[in-house]
């Protein structure tokens, strides 16, 4: 088996790489198949995927039996000013991956968020729901998906929000830090959503990628909170004493519109390949109790 990890200096896909190289994960055991693999990780400066011609050479060169498609400009208020470069990555990106793999017949795994929402309502959004974008990575995100959609009949879109991993910056890292060197903290509680740990989400693409099961998928963390909420156990487990207090979107104006809600429902993975996914609370003990929280 060939595996291509595009986008492998990033969170998702420096961990994934890892957990392929190591055959190691937190909810179970990898196959066999999975761990004996040949991986090709790259990031930006190995592919450029809005570079059609670079990505068809590569997959004819390697013909990888599985994409992983975790490349994407990530930035939600920089997307706001850089229009063209969001489009470029997040959509024609997932375009000519999608191109590629169905030429060479390759499974896509293309990665997306909750963003595709609308961010309206009180009841967690499911795969067949109407997406209804409203900020501009939402809207390249989206556009994404349906490129994916349309040019690649083996895929696997996975939807997944609020991702924390051991790579990079995330939520998680930036609340431990700010609390121990603030001891004060205010963060937003009417925006609700789903903790994601990086090992769950990477756990269930490993799933999906051996069977056929093609479609759109939400992978995020069971049960919902805010951020203020999220932040508030982050503190607890890390141990730190700091206070963190409560307030409004409105108070911490930003470019980019967040939507106020964005949980979602892990519907298509529980009458599937099963929903394993740990709450959210539970998966987010398990990572902090395995980082060097003095250290960040």
């Amino acid at each position: 088996m060939k595996i291509l990890i595009t986008g492998a200096t990033g969170q998702l896909g420096r961990q994934l790489s890892r957990c392929i190289e190591t055959g190691e994960n937190e909810l179970g055991e990898i196959s066999k198949s999975i761990k004996s693999a040949e991986v090709m990780a790259l990031g930006s400066s190995g592919l450029d995927i809005s570079k059609i011609d670079d990505v068809l050479e590569l997959f004819e060169k390697f013909k990888p039996d599985i994409a992983i498609n975790s490349s994407a400009y990530t930035n939600v208020d920089a997307c706001e000013s850089n229009i063209d470069q969001a489009f470029l990555v997040n959509a024609i990106g997932a375009r000519n991956m999608a191109i590629a793999a169905e030429r060479t017949g390759s499974k896509l795994i293309h990665v997306s968020t909750d963003y595709v929402f609308s961010g309206e309502g009180n009841v967690p959004f499911r795969e067949y729901d109407l997406t209804d974008p409203k900020s501009i990575y939402g809207k390249t995100k989206n556009q994404g998906e349906e490129f994916v959609r349309q040019f690649c009949k083996k895929h696997f879109i996975v939807r997944t929000s609020w991702l924390y991993g051991l790579y990079g910056g995330n939520f998680v890292k930036t609340i431990i830090k700010a609390g121990k060197e603030r001891g004060a903290l205010k963060v937003v509680d009417d925006q609700r959503g789903n903790p994601t740990n990086v090992e769950d989400l990477i756990y269930h693409i490993l799933k999906l990628i051996e069977t056929e099961e093609y479609g759109t998928y939400h992978c995020t963390g069971n049960g919902e909170c805010s951020w203020y909420d999220f932040a508030k156990l982050i503190v607890e487990f890390a141990g730190i004493n700091a206070t963190v207090d409560p307030v409004t979107t409105d108070e911490f104006p930003r470019p980019a519109k967040r939507p106020s809600y964005s949980s979602l429902d892990n519907m298509c993975l529980r009458i599937t390949v099963g929903d394993e996914m740990r709450v959210w609370q539970e998966a987010l003990r398990s990572f902090i109790s395995s980082i060097d929280v003095a250290n960040i």
